[in-house]
């Protein structure tokens, strides 16, 4: 019988970028979960792949890198396989020992006295980016808060040119972009990696200029002056500097952009906060795992190997769905609500686990702690006006666009 179920629900494929786009894909994965929590899809535009949809599970395939590889000779992250001749590198797409002497170059500038450190700035231009707001007018928050934003927390950390600060958003839209999508910001494979040579081009003289200099603490000159990164190759390079880009700017702004959405849409939430200032860490947790702004990440199967009583086949992919871990009920109550006052409020897949754990997870919890503070600070309440716009993409849950106004 468990055979037949699993049988029929073959063609369930939750790699279509529709259901994101049009937040649908709810039923899919608690269909899933209930009934085939590793879950092989036969037939999809990306190939046949196995979805892992309990949290459980997909906590044990992220801890088993000897089973699951991220490599990207294998086919790195993203169910999508790179395109062929078209394929980066970076220290995500890699396993150990590289993967851990990479990582560890960058880790120091997210390091807690570093994050302390910023404190004081972030809050600053939070304030001024609140304050800058129309009051009793429409905007898009999305553009002028949560963009905004992160776009400035990126500049600090790459000692940026800050008249070109708007370039390291548009590289992050170019890397993540579904080329498939009619509004996509690329519309080829070629047309993204020329863009992103563009980048590697412009990264590259600031490399040079720092490499020549005594180290100094931002990240360009940290990867020229580790042993373990001051050789990257040029497809390397470029994937280095794509992966940090878009890792510290679209967890934060499309989490910035879904907890507004959360707390709008649970005004009492937003009140018991008001009325608990305590709560505003769990409220950075919450708001994480229910946006979930990472939708999955691929691995690649190293070995014939068994995950839940499920057979995967060496050369499988592998898909963990965080979208659907931090929706499952047998290990997070109420899963699918909304509530800031749980137990474990950090109890949540949306930044990954064990080694490839999002190396800027602090950071992005500083940041959105901070605005949230200071929207307490200024008791701004808001409604939003008109449906979020939202990505095309399996792989981000991205908020294009979020119409809304400040009420009082």
């Amino acid at each position: 019988m468990v055979q037949a179920l699993q049988r029929k629900l073959t063609s369930v494929d939750v790699s279509d970028p529709q259901l994101y786009q049009d937040d649908t894909w709810r039923p899919l994965f608690e269909q899933l979960r209930r009934d085939d929590p590793v879950h092989y899809c036969e037939a999809s535009r990306f190939g046949p792949y196995w979805s892992v949809t309990r949290y459980d599970d997909i906590f044990a395939a992220e801890l088993d890198h000897e089973n699951y590889s991220s490599s990207s000779e294998l086919g790195g992250i993203q169910v999508a396989d790179q395109p062929k001749g078209r394929e980066i590198s970076n220290f995500i797409r890699m396993d150990p020992p590289g993967h851990t002497a990479q990582r560890r170059t960058v880790a120091p500038i997210v390091a807690p006295s570093n994050l302390a450190n910023f404190e004081p700035l972030i809050r600053k231009r939070t304030a001024d980016v609140l304050d800058a707001l129309p009051r009793n007018e429409i905007f898009d928050w999305a553009e002028r808060v949560s963009t905004d934003l992160t776009n400035m927390m990126l500049t600090t950390l790459f000692d940026f040119p800050w008249e070109d600060r708007m370039k390291l958003s548009w590289w992050s839209d170019v890397a993540i972009a579904n080329v498939d999508s009619p509004d996509a910001v690329v519309h080829s494979e070629t047309e993204r990696y020329d863009e992103l040579a563009r980048m590697g081009d412009y990264f590259r003289k600031l490399w040079d200029v720092r490499a020549n200099a005594s180290p100094t603490f931002d990240l360009v000159s940290m990867l020229a002056h580790s042993e373990a990164t001051r050789h990257l190759q040029p497809r390397e390079f470029i994937g280095t500097m794509a992966l940090l880009i878009v890792g510290g700017n679209d967890t934060t702004r499309n989490s910035m952009s879904g907890g507004l959405v959360a707390l709008v849409e649970n005004p009492g939430q937003f009140e018991l906060v008001r009325a608990r200032r305590e709560l505003l860490p769990n409220l950075v947790s919450e708001i994480i795992r229910y946006h979930t702004p990472v939708l999955h990440m691929r691995r690649t199967a190293r070995h014939d190997t068994e995950l839940a009583g499920r057979r995967i086949g060496k050369g499988d992919k592998v898909v963990m769905w965080y979208i659907s871990g931090n929706r499952d009920e047998t290990k997070i109550d109420r899963a699918d609500e909304f509530i800031i006052d749980r137990a474990k409020p950090r109890q949540h897949l949306a930044f990954g686990a064990g080694i490839h754990r999002c190396v800027g997870d602090r950071l992005a919890e500083q940041q959105i702690r901070i605005l949230w503070e200071e929207i307490l600070n200024r008791d701004l309440r808001f409604e939003i006006t008109g449906a979020p716009q939202r990505l095309y993409s399996n792989f981000i849950r991205g908020i294009r666009t979020l119409p809304g106004k400040i009420v009082n």
